[in-house]
């Protein structure tokens, strides 16, 4: 069962799980399920370890609440109470939706400074695989002391870090589908519903204006999916669309934007029209009175769509922080705006790049290409003839060594040659002395 430490936060009794009764427990940290008669927990699920959840539609017979897990089970709980089985459901699903993101950014935050302290420590990467890949201790036990030494160190640079952004098509995971009588269900997650209230702020405080106390949580995304505000290319907006003013609240906030400024010369934030080049060109300026209607609520719908892709743009542009432009960046953007301001076809030719011709023999370019010389070429067998004569030579071969020069002109040339000789002293006269040496003897063999 749950020990003295932890705070109970929610108690729901006569829960199914797998068709035995129970009861559920809503913990700080947890969600645990016990059978009855029973003095512990079958069930036991860290919030932390909790992807989505999700509910049964209304109209089905069994009140369910289902939990998907990051590993990809999921565990059902059956509300069998028949007087407050949806009353519990909708009390346990509440609590969930403000527990789970708070517990999913503390768990990605964990994962993160783990992964980056063994990345920098190979010392504590071999650490952790001779001690928890080897099954010694456990991953708790591992980090459970240097995680906390550790968030002191990293507390100052983790504050100036910017906050992940949503992705555009975040709405693409709803996926509508048909209850069967003409209308739509949207399944909506804890996520979902973040990205949308930091999506559109001002959602997110008729939300807290709302509910629970004006209107249901179903009934207030039921208008929400309803509103103009959703439909933003609609024209006309109803009396009891109570998002009516969040339109005229982003337009404020816009308006506040563009007079601050947006250093941006690829955002326009006041531009509202749809600009053609080529549209209507060669006919009449004056529009007739029959397409004025039809033209009206075109451009009408186009602003509507524009100011709205207006807003997002001012929004990123406020989300940057001043470490974020950095000078490579200014660079990068600037060659960007290069592209796209200028074209290749405008361009002169003056910047085209040429090969100058670079002639080292100025002679053989004016004379022409010089007629190769005859050549004669040896074959295979006229080398292998001359191998057999040469190594015939030199088994015939005798040295006369007594004949090469004589003995006074060997003695003069090593007198000549040694240290203080004639030869050794340098100069032309010394050089010339040699050569007349080499005649001699030349002329003696």
């Amino acid at each position: 069962m749950a020990s003295l430490s932890e705070e109970v936060l929610l108690v729901v009794k006569r829960v199914r799980q797998r068709k035995q009764d129970g009861t559920l427990y809503l913990m700080a940290e947890r969600i645990a399920w016990g059978p009855e008669g029973k003095d512990r927990f079958t069930v036991s699920h860290l919030y932390a370890d909790i992807r989505c959840q999700k509910i049964s539609p209304d109209g089905k017979a069994k009140i369910q609440l289902q939990l998907v897990l990051h590993t990809g089970e999921s565990t059902t709980f059956h509300f069998a109470n028949e007087s407050t089985a949806l009353k519990d459901r909708d009390a346990t699903k509440e609590l969930l939706q403000q527990l789970l993101p708070k517990f999913k950014k503390k768990a990605n935050k964990e994962l993160e400074e783990k992964n980056r302290m063994l990345q920098e420590d190979p010392v504590l990467f071999q650490l952790y695989k001779d001690l928890v890949v080897s099954q010694v201790i456990s991953a708790e036990e591992f980090w459970a002391n240097r995680l906390s030494l550790n968030s002191v160190e990293h507390s100052l640079s983790n504050n100036n870090k910017q906050e992940v952004g949503i992705s555009a098509a975040f709405l693409a995971d709803i996926r509508p589908q048909t209850d069967g009588c003409n209308g739509l269900r949207y399944n909506l997650t804890t996520d979902i519903i973040e990205s949308i209230f930091r999506t559109y702020p001002t959602v997110k405080q008729k939300y807290a204006e709302n509910v629970p106390h004006n209107m249901t949580e179903k009934e207030f995304w039921t208008r929400f999916f309803q509103s103009h505000y959703f439909h933003r290319d609609r024209i006309n907006t109803g009396l009891q669309d109570i998002f009516s003013e969040c339109a005229k609240e982003d337009e404020k906030g816009l308006k506040s934007m563009v007079t601050q400024g947006v250093k941006n010369p690829m955002v326009d934030l006041l531009s509202l029209e749809d600009k053609t080049l080529d549209e209507g060109y060669g006919t009449a300026t004056v529009p007739t009175t029959s397409n004025s209607s039809n033209k009206s609520l075109r451009e009408n719908s186009n602003s509507a769509i524009i100011k709205r892709f207006n807003h997002h743009s001012a929004m990123v542009s406020k989300a940057y922080t001043p470490l974020d432009i950095l000078t490579s960046l200014f660079v990068a953007f600037q060659v960007k705006l290069q592209e796209a301001i200028e074209y290749d076809d405008l361009q002169g030719d003056s910047g085209r790049k040429t090969i100058s011709l670079n002639l080292k023999k100025s002679d053989r370019y004016s004379h022409g290409p010089i007629p190769l010389q005859s050549q004669h070429y040896s074959t295979s067998q006229d080398i292998i003839n001359s191998i057999s004569i040469i190594q015939h030579e030199m088994r015939s071969y005798k040295p006369r060594l007594t004949q090469v020069m004589s003995s006074s002109a060997a003695s003069s040339a090593i007198t000549a040659l040694s240290p203080g000789g004639v030869l050794m002293q340098g100069g032309e006269i010394q050089m010339q002395y040699l050569f007349e040496i080499i005649i001699i003897m030349s002329e003696n063999t």
